[in-house]
């Protein structure tokens, strides 16, 4: 694909790229509990493998196997969990697989900071696999599988990021953030949130799943939560001096780039909807 699209300018990507990728999300949620499934996996298997990835950049020494494992075993337990309304007392497991890298990191000879670079690995399963996971236990808050709130919230997150997008180009003078993220401006935030906020409404007339005020409770998290999720990965990459965190998404960057507004909204959406709703 990068090969193909490197006529295109990059506006001209970035749109071919969101349509394809927009499109097997969409059906992929629509078509079943299953499809939902292997979709969410493989994003959050090549987003952790991302992340230990840039860690490795600085110089740290993650347990990159480890905590892709670790991190995909929470989905899938959780999915599991959810779907066929296990027990909750499995998630123990989750604290027995993450023991084991205290044990792994006994036989790393070439570890100077070991517990630092424990605490690195946890970081990825907390950062990304976490989000996911929660999304499992949105999609089946009814008892059975639904996928209205998670696709609303991702047409939420496009608008916002889109109309963020246009509206900085177009308008964007003052800078949201300048030491993270300097082409960020508060005119484009406010246009993301205005879109964001648009969208959310409109969807309420159409997925039933959440009263009027519930979507638009969800929007404003998404366009707040979002914001910061953005900046916080900006953070992340220019603590190690890169301008994306990958190329596997012509126009976008990486999995991080693509998906980092959700990662942070996510525990939030999953909060509000579990004590609010």
């Amino acid at each position: 694909m990068r090969v193909n699209l490197n006529k295109f300018s990059e506006l001209q990507q970035r749109m071919i790229t969101a349509s394809i990728g927009a499109l097997s999300i969409l059906v992929a949620l629509a078509w079943s509990d299953w499809s939902y499934f292997a979709l969410f996996f493989g994003i959050c298997t090549f987003a952790l493998l991302e992340f230990y990835r840039l860690l490795g950049l600085d110089g740290n020494l993650p347990l990159t196997t480890f905590g892709t494992f670790n991190g995909l075993f929470i989905f899938v337990l959780t999915f599991l969990i959810e779907k066929y309304h296990l027990e909750s007392r499995l998630y123990i497991l989750v604290f027995v697989g993450l023991a084991g890298a205290y044990f792994i990191k006994l036989y790393v000879k070439k570890d100077l900071k070991p517990f630092a670079n424990i605490a690195f690995t946890f970081l990825g399963i907390i950062y990304v696999a976490v989000p996911f996971a929660l999304w499992n236990i949105v999609v089946f808050r009814q008892g059975v599988y639904s996928f209205e709130i998670v696709m609303g919230s991702l047409f939420i997150l496009w608008a916002s990021d889109t109309g963020a997008y246009f509206s900085g180009k177009k308008f964007g003078k003052r800078k949201l953030f300048q030491r993270i993220s300097p082409k960020k401006t508060w005119e484009g935030s406010i246009g993301g949130g205005v879109a964001g906020l648009s969208v959310g409404i409109g969807l309420s007339f159409i997925f039933i799943s959440l009263t009027p005020i519930h979507w638009i409770a969800v929007s404003l998290i998404i366009v707040v939560a979002g914001t910061y999720g953005d900046l916080v990965e900006s953070l992340f990459k220019r603590s190690i001096q890169i301008k994306d965190s990958g190329n596997s998404l012509p126009g976008h960057g990486g999995f991080l780039d693509r998906f980092d507004g959700l990662l942070l909204a996510t525990p939030f959406i999953a909060a509000f909807l579990e004590l609010f709703t």
